[in-house]
């Protein structure tokens, strides 16, 4: 299965910072925005793996996705 997120970077210093707006948690630093993007790359699945695991173990869980329209 293939899915899209959207990935923002951020040079702080000497390091890059990124991570996803759709997956919380799914968050890098690295030296170069290459090795950001490769790193987010590879954390993704690892993060959504464990939250399939996490969900299986807890099945008493209950979550309720829906819109949410806010003024700004």
């Amino acid at each position: 299965m293939t899915r899209t997120f959207t990935a923002v970077f951020e040079q702080r210093g000497d390091w890059w910072i990124g991570w996803t707006e759709e997956l919380p948690g799914a968050n890098v630093q690295e030296r170069t925005l290459e090795e950001a993007r490769q790193s987010l790359q590879e954390v993704i699945p690892l993060i959504l793996e464990v939250r399939r695991e996490n969900d299986e173990v807890e099945p008493t869980v209950h979550r309720v996705r829906e819109e949410l329209t806010v003024t700004v």
